[in-house]
């Protein structure tokens, strides 16, 4: 409990959700000048790094599987 509330109280330490939703805006190219600041002073490199590999490679990974798919339709 304690720890919720210390959560709480850091107004700028960003959530799992925070992570995810900037990493894609910042991915598709919508991501807010301002939004961007407050990842870079208050988040964890380490955090939007996972998250960019993690998201490269489900994006990479859709992208084989539907040219496999429209390929092996094709012929």
């Amino acid at each position: 409990m304690n720890n919720d509330k210390q959560r709480e109280q850091e107004p700028g330490r960003p959530g799992f959700l925070h992570v995810v939703f900037s990493t894609l805006a910042a991915a598709i190219g919508v991501q807010s000048n301002k939004n961007r600041e407050r990842d870079f002073k208050s988040g964890s490199i380490k955090a939007y790094i996972a998250a960019g590999l993690i998201f490269t490679t489900l994006f990479v990974l859709t992208l084989v599987l539907v040219v496999r798919t429209v390929l092996e339709r094709m012929g």
